[in-house]
């Protein structure tokens, strides 16, 4: 990509930030306290905006200034399509516990990771593992009923429930109520 390619890319993330907040450039450049002549000249990638210029901005609009970066960083991208019934079928071993997952997805970029498992857990007499990582996870129970704790907190989840948590407290399911329990996973983190 070369430099006007990228001043056209930060250009238009400019005015799709700003459209999409109600803004005119009058009142962006109020707000940034950039005229609205500059804010016109970098959405249509006749200037390179200076750093100062992007910070005031982003501060303005309330969001990171990588924000203005993200149709520059790569002129490809990666994606996965699981059909259904298919993934990569596992079964996780921790001392005499075992639980089957499918992997439905794992993603990486330069700035974030992300993985989607359907978890399978049967009814059993050895203690399931608890976790403790970085980033987010989301979970859906599809069937059965099962008690997790987060931290302290003991929590009844049954089908159709859903949990999001922050990974960097200890976490997991402590006893499976039913004779299986079958929840969809998905845990996102910064790189």
């Amino acid at each position: 990509m070369n430099d006007h390619q990228i001043d056209l890319a930060i250009g238009a993330s400019l005015k799709d930030m700003r459209e999409s907040r109600g803004l005119t450039a009058k009142d962006l450049s109020k707000a940034a306290n950039v005229s609205a002549a500059m804010i016109s000249r970098i959405e249509s990638g006749q200037v390179s905006p200076s750093i100062s210029t992007l910070i005031a901005l982003s501060e303005a609009l309330d969001i990171p200034i990588v924000s203005f970066f993200k149709d520059t960083a790569t002129d490809h991208v990666d994606f996965t399509h699981v059909k259904a019934g298919q993934g990569i079928r596992s079964t996780r071993i921790i001392d005499k516990h075992s639980h089957d997952y499918i992997n439905l997805a794992s993603h990486i970029r330069r700035d974030i990771s992300f993985e989607a498992h359907i978890v399978t857990i049967e009814k059993q007499d050895a203690e399931p593992p608890t976790y403790v990582g970085h980033g987010v996870v989301f979970m859906h129970v599809k069937d059965g009923e099962a008690t997790f704790r987060y931290g302290q907190r003991e929590i009844h989840l049954k089908q159709g429930d859903s949990l999001t948590l922050d990974s960097e407290l200890n976490h997991g399911i402590i006893k499976v109520l039913t004779d299986k329990f079958t929840f969809l996973t998905v845990k996102a983190e910064r790189r």
